[in-house]
């Protein structure tokens, strides 16, 4: 629980740095071309908003009302550009302050929901880790192409990523089953892919198919291992490589 907590907090510090000296660069254009820098922002800051409600109310043993989500939405969607890089800053370190000052007690016992699933605390640390790690990069990479992912987030967040495949794993392109090994650290995956779903599972048999780091197998099951921000030591089959950039257009 604490190492990824403690990836969660170093994400916030790096993420703080990166955006303060910006000013109006925050109009920049992000990763997702769709998106502003300020627009990845504002949608860190209102999930850490939400994510600190649903923290409260958990441990009060008491629900959110009705429309809550669509209100904070509502109102970082209505704040300027400048605006939204700034109060993301703040309400982001509230957010990781609020998961610190959990006690023990009340982290082994915390459930919230999300949809049909209760997340305890180290699920609701890892699924904010996810999104802020890549959010993180998504800026980064815009400000340095040649940006990675952080080696402490990477540690963690490659061991979280089969329910986020549940997601992200689209059926494309023929049947077939594709082993992944990656380095910095070691793991390896299967991703089987039929006619009508594909998925993601932890571990593969004989030798792989794909090697590549791990923090660009992380951006790849996001849908952010285009080519041209794809390391160059990557190892083995880039047809395989490439059909799985199908597999995972992006979340």
């Amino acid at each position: 629980m604490t190492a990824r907590l403690d990836a969660l907090r170093s994400s916030v510090e790096r993420l703080a740095a990166l955006v303060r000296p910006l000013g109006a660069d925050v109009r920049r254009h992000a990763y997702p071309t769709e998106w502003t820098i300020a627009d990845v922002l504002s949608h860190l800051g209102s999930g850490a908003v939400i994510m600190t409600r649903n923290v409260d109310d958990a441990v009060a043993g008491q629900s959110a009302p009705d429309g809550f989500n669509q209100s904070v939405w509502d109102e970082w969607n209505a704040k300027s550009p400048e605006d939204q890089a700034s109060d993301s800053l703040s309400v982001d370190a509230v957010c990781v302050e609020r998961l610190e000052a959990l006690t023990p007690e009340q982290r082994g016992s915390i459930q919230v929901a999300l949809g049909p699933m209760q997340l305890g605390f180290d699920q609701i640390v890892g699924m904010r880790l996810n999104e802020h790690l890549l959010h993180e990069w998504d800026i980064a990479v815009a400000l340095d192409p040649s940006a990675t992912l952080a080696a402490d987030g990477t540690e963690q967040v490659v061991d979280n990523l089969e329910l986020i495949g549940r997601f992200a794993a689209k059926p494309a392109g023929s049947p077939r089953t594709v082993t992944v090994a990656t380095t910095a650290p070691s793991r390896t995956f299967t991703v089987t892919v039929d006619a009508a779903a594909a998925s993601l599972s932890a571990g593969a048999e004989g030798t792989p198919d794909i090697t590549l780091p791990a923090e660009a197998f992380i951006r790849l099951v996001y849908g952010r291992l285009d080519p041209d921000h794809t390391p160059s030591d990557v190892q083995g089959d880039r047809s395989a490589l490439d059909g799985l950039r199908a597999v995972f257009p992006g979340i």
